[in-house]
C-alpha cells in the first residue's frame, strides 16, 4: 500500500498573507488542490492522508470533492507544534490502516507542481531501499559562515544538494526513527529526511525537478500564478 500523506497545517507567516498560502485561491482554486488532483490520479497510490487544522477541514473537503476523483482520501491528521511533529501524528494515524512495510509519499500543500512522473521516478527508487529524496544540484559557489557576517569556508558545491519533496519512505522504519528523536530532539527538526538519516536508514537520492517550487514567499506565490495561467 502506498499513502501519500499532505501536509497542510502550515501558517505560511513568510508570504504575508491573511490566510495559509495552501488555501489561497489560485485561478479560483486553492493551492492545495493541484496536488490533491495529481496524487488522486495516480495509479500507484492508493489514499491520501491530510494533515490540517480544523477551521480549514471544511475548505479541503471541497477540494476533494471536486478534485479526488478515485475518491482516495483516508483521513484527517492533527498539525503538530512543527513540521516534524505534524508529519509524526500522520504517520501514527496511518499506521491504523497500513502495514510497517508499507509505503508513506510526504508532500507539501504549497507545492503545486508535483508531476505524475515524481511520484512514479521515487516508488520506483524506493525498491530495495528504506527511503527516497528528490534533490538539485547546487549550480551556485556555496559559502559557510559561523556569524552570519564573514565567510569562514568555502563548500565544495558538487557534495551538497538541495532537498525537495515529495520525501518517500517505508512505513515502520520511518516511524520509528522520528519516535526516537522523543521528546526534545524531533522539535529540531526541519528537513523530513533527517529523521531517516540520523537513524542510519537507507536512503537512496533521485533527480528533482526545478519546475516543483514551494510557495514561500510572495514572489512565489507570483510565479505560480503565472505557471498555472491556463492550467484549468
Amino acid at each position: 500500500m502506498v499513502t501519500a500523506l499532505i501536509l497542510s497545517g502550515g501558517s505560511g507567516t513568510r508570504l504575508g498573507a491573511d490566510i495559509p498560502k495552501q488555501y489561497i485561491k489560485v485561478y479560483d482554486r486553492p493551492v492545495i488542490s493541484y496536488c490533491i488532483e495529481q496524487l488522486s490520479r495516480h495509479e500507484k497510490i492508493d489514499g491520501i492522508q491530510i494533515v490540517a487544522a480544523p477551521q480549514w477541514q471544511e475548505t479541503i473537503l471541497g477540494c476533494l470533492k471536486q478534485y479526488d476523483k478515485n475518491k482516495k482520501f483516508c483521513k484527517f491528521s492533527t498539525p503538530g507544534e512543527n513540521r516534524q511533529l505534524s508529519i509524526y501524528n500522520g504517520l501514527m494515524d496511518i499506521r491504523s490502516y497500513a502495514g510497517d512495510s508499507d509505503i508513506v509519499m510526504i508532500h507539501d500543500a504549497a507545492r503545486p507542481f508535483l508531476s505524475a512522473q515524481m511520484i512514479t521516478d521515487s516508488l520506483n527508487a524506493i525498491q530495495g531501499h528504506d527511503g527516497v529524496l528528490p534533490v538539485l544540484s547546487m549550480t551556485d559557489t556555496i559559502y559557510k559562515s559561523t556569524d552570519g557576517r564573514q565567510i569562514s569556508a568555502l563548500i565544495n558545491r558538487s557534495e551538497v544538494y538541495a532537498g525537495q519533496a515529495p520525501e518517500t519512505f517505508r512505513l515502520g522504519k520511518y516511524y520509528e526513527a522520528n519516535k526516537r528523536l522523543f521528546p526534545d530532539r524531533i522539535r529540531e527538526i526541519y528537513g523530513s529526511t533527517e529523521p531517516a538519516v540520523l537513524a542510519g536508514l537507507d536512503v537512496v537520492m533521485i533527480p528533482g525537478d526545478e519546475q516543483n517550487m514551494k510557495i514561500t514567499t510572495q514572489t512565489d506565490l507570483e510565479h505560480v500564478c503565472e505557471r498555472l495561467r491556463g492550467y484549468n
